[in-house]
């Protein structure tokens, strides 16, 4: 594999740490919030996913498709959410994580293929 490829997932898997970030920390951080100051502190966490996912996909293009790099960004968000409900959230882990995470594997095997 190439280092496209090893730096594609790095930068999509750092760009979703914010993006997760973003979308859910406010339901645990800012809950007694307004919703609109919740979304401007979702929008200037978002900004640094967009100033991370922008180059990775860039990057990515040039030796994916653009198939392969939705797929890639699907199983990396999985991937991230998961501890992420888990451990921050607090949330409990559920079997459902483990069949999303089978099912995942075979729509990477197909865009791959």
């Amino acid at each position: 594999m190439s280092s496209v490829f090893f730096k594609t997932i790095f930068l999509l898997v750092l760009s979703n740490l914010f993006m997760t970030f973003a979308w859910y920390s406010h339901l645990k951080n800012l809950n007694g919030t307004k919703w609109y100051i919740a979304a401007f502190a979702s929008w200037g966490i978002a900004f640094f996913e967009y100033m991370i996912q922008v180059p990775a996909n860039r990057i990515g293009y040039t030796e994916l498709s653009l198939g392969q790099l939705k797929i890639m960004q699907e199983v990396i968000t999985l991937s991230v959410f998961i501890p992420f409900s888990v451990f921050y959230m607090n949330q409990p882990f559920k079997t459902n994580y483990i069949y999303s995470g089978v099912c995942m594997v075979g729509a990477v095997y197909f865009m791959f293929k």
